[in-house]
């Protein structure tokens, strides 16, 4: 063998070495695949995976997003306002966390319509049912709401 094939096959087992480190930064979890199918999460810390067949599938923040929306319940009572939300179980929300902004837009806006007759009521009343009428659906799924605010419009 010669030098150069020996410092190839060095180079690219240092390559393989280094791809197979894996760090997870504190506060996120990062789900692992393996032929497309969820292994495990992996929790903050440094990990060993299979180089060429693991990979990291979603990157998941533990701490707290928002999420602004704008609902018209009627052309004279548009709403605005801000969800707070954060995920609670990684397990259940890496299968919804790409389409959760929107799982939560959508409860927002059907429970605002839910709620379209109290509208009079004080704003914080309101938007702690809404709070727990979207809670109801988003549990199961690893994510909760955390606060909502709604501005007058």
């Amino acid at each position: 063998m010669t030098v150069l094939t020996i410092t190839l096959i060095i180079a690219f087992a240092a390559a393989l070495a280094a791809v197979a480190v894996k760090r997870v930064p504190t506060g996120q979890v990062h789900s692992l695949y393996r032929h497309g199918k969820p292994v495990r999460l992996l929790q903050p810390g440094t990990h060993v995976v299979l180089p060429l067949l693991d990979r990291v599938g979603h990157r998941i923040d533990l701490g707290g997003r928002t999420l602004r929306f704008d609902a018209s319940l009627a052309e004279t009572h548009p709403m605005h306002g801000t969800v707070y939300w954060q995920v609670l179980e990684p397990e259940r929300a890496d299968a919804v966390i790409e389409q959760a902004d929107q799982l939560i837009r959508t409860g927002v806006i059907d429970a605002l319509h839910a709620e379209a007759q109290a509208n009079q009521e004080e704003r914080r009343e309101v938007a702690a049912r809404l709070k727990c009428s979207i809670n109801k659906h988003l549990r199961e799924r690893g994510v909760m709401v955390t606060r909502v605010e709604l501005e007058a419009a």
